[in-house]
């Protein structure tokens, strides 16, 4: 690996946005400036980052830089995780069937419908008083 490719990609989930740079390198991470387990203190949060790297047996080959924004830290986590896959994907495209298939490289649609007006939140509804 010595020409140094370099590649970059994004993630998304719910509103969230994950920007992830990946290189070869020794298996550094950093989110925002700071670690995994400062940014991500949860472990199942740290364990589902890090599928994609042990799906393609490539934890330690590269360093990772992310810049993540938007969200809480579970959607920030699976952008991240989207976004870590398709850098993957880019870096190398053997690694595309094994993502696929544990379906990392799927966008998930599902967001916060909208507070429609006359209720108390998207589909709620206020009680029901017969008298």
């Amino acid at each position: 690996m010595a020409d140094q490719k370099q590649v970059q990609t994004v993630g998304r989930r719910k509103t969230a946005v994950a920007r992830v740079l990946l290189r070869p390198g020794k298996g550094g991470l950093s989110i925002n400036g700071r670690s995994l387990q400062e940014y991500f203190p949860r472990p199942s949060l740290q364990i589902r980052i890090e599928e994609p790297l042990k799906v393609v047996q490539a934890e330690g080959r590269f360093d990772i830089k992310v810049r993540a924004a938007g969200g809480g830290l579970m959607g920030q986590a699976d952008a991240l995780r989207m976004g870590l896959a398709r850098a993957l994907v880019a870096f190398d495209e053997d690694h595309r069937r094994p993502l696929r298939e544990k379906g990392m490289l799927t966008r998930d649609p599902r967001k916060v419908e909208r507070k429609k007006p006359g209720r108390p939140k998207a589909r709620k509804r206020f009680q029901f008083s017969k008298r």
